[in-house]
């Protein structure tokens, strides 16, 4: 590369049309057909065909933009655009391309294409930072984030956690994608490789179209915990147990419903939680329930506050069942920790925004993201921009082509001002 520039021009903005373009063109692989017509909604479960076809045109961009190219062995895609200094740790950028079984556009593409945008306006000014710069293409997210917990070494050594619906085993989805299990070691990085990581994302809420901001700026990625709750009464005929001698199952699980809500909006926090699966058995309009089995998925930044939550939980479960005559037994089926973000990267990306003149606020993210794993061994941060009306893992999934272009400018100011901290 010849006539290198040392810094990124203040003003350097990126080129919005080509990047929306590329957002359309994504969207025909994997279009979901309705009727005989494309529509707008995309369907590109990780290692199916289209996934892998998106792949593929995604690494033809990277090169057009100057990259070169690599496969770890999690099937994880880096383009990597090299800086003035070789011997730097990288800044990385990224998302993922597989989808959930309808989906719409933006949701991980926007992330991948903003990125190579970045990389691309830099090249065609002949930029480079101080620092190489990475975009990822993280393996599996949707399902089982594979990628990024490679990356982390949080994987789980053992290939059966990792089973496809179908049954196909991990081993062979890798090597569609050209990863290999035998050597998933080796996609490890650390702190020294990848000394920032910042994601550029759809919101997937409503947060920030109802407080009309531009541009959201990530507090951190909030933790999960999930529960299986089952409780046991006894089953009895509907017209001849009177309402005083039942132990009615559905009737305590409407109270666990109600308890778990009123945590949410009670407890002070921004907390949620929620109550989003339910069988009951034996399920027939003349039988009193005898079983119910539940699951309760609470979120909150804060472990310290999601602690809190849980021993509150206990104590309103208890309640119910002595009330109810039931008996309610739960497990945990899911812990995840929160990441916060790094406050010099939050701080860059609200610099960015003052710069470039765009409106901003401070959200947690309540989806979990590759950045949250990621995070767990280098500085990250996320960029919001809208989700028309809060949608997201949906074909009416919608961003505006200049919502795309604002954050991926931010994107490019972000990682212009992070490459003079890190």
């Amino acid at each position: 590369m010849s006539n290198i520039q040392t810094t990124a021009p203040p003003h350097c903005t990126i080129n919005g049309d080509r990047l929306n373009q590329k957002l359309a063109e994504l969207a025909q692989i994997g279009a979901l057909d309705d009727g005989g017509i494309k529509s707008s909604g995309v369907s590109r479960l990780a290692f199916t065909p289209a996934d892998c076809q998106a792949r593929q045109q995604v690494q033809v961009w990277m090169q057009a933009a100057g990259m070169t190219v690599r496969i770890d062995a999690a099937g994880n895609l880096i383009g990597r655009y090299p800086g003035r200094n070789a011997q730097l740790g990288a800044l990385a950028t990224g998302s993922h391309l597989d989808t959930v079984p309808v989906a719409g556009r933006y949701d991980g593409a926007l992330g991948i294409l903003a990125g190579i945008e970045v990389v691309q306006t830099l090249h065609e000014q002949h930029v480079q930072l101080q620092h190489p710069l990475e975009v990822i293409v993280f393996t599996d997210e949707e399902t089982t984030l594979l990628g990024s917990k490679a990356m982390a070494g949080e994987l789980i050594s053992d290939p059966d956690a990792y089973q496809r619906n179908d049954s196909t085993d991990i081993q062979t989805c890798l090597a569609t994608i050209g990863g290999n299990w035998a050597e998933i070691g080796t996609a490890q990085r650390t702190a020294e490789e990848l000394v920032a990581f910042v994601e550029l994302h759809v919101e997937q809420g409503g947060v920030l179209e109802q407080a009309q901001r531009q541009i959201g700026v990530v507090q951190g990625v909030v933790g999960q915990q999930r529960f299986r709750v089952k409780i046991t009464g006894c089953p009895n005929h509907a017209g001849t147990t009177p309402m005083h001698l039942r132990q009615d199952a559905l009737v305590a699980a409407a109270q666990v419903v109600l308890a778990v809500q009123r945590l949410a909006t009670e407890t002070p926090g921004e907390q949620v939680a929620t109550v989003g699966s339910l069988t009951v058995a034996p399920n027939a309009v003349n039988i009193v329930p005898s079983d119910v089995v539940l699951t309760i998925d609470l979120r909150d930044l804060s472990q310290v506050h999601l602690q809190g939550l849980i021993v509150a939980l206990e104590g309103e479960l208890g309640a119910i069942a002595a009330q109810t005559q039931t008996q309610i037994e739960w497990a945990e089926t899911l812990q995840i920790a929160p990441t916060l973000s790094t406050p010099l990267i939050m701080e860059a990306i609200t610099a960015a925004c003052d710069a470039l003149g765009y409106s901003h606020l401070q959200l947690p993210s309540r989806a979990g993201h590759d950045t949250q794993v990621i995070g767990r061994f280098t500085q990250m941060g996320m960029i919001f921009v809208p989700s028309r009306g809060g949608i997201s893992h949906a074909a009416a999934e919608y961003t505006s082509p200049e919502q795309c272009a604002q954050g991926a400018n931010v994107l490019l100011q972000t990682l212009w001002r992070l490459d003079g901290l890190v």
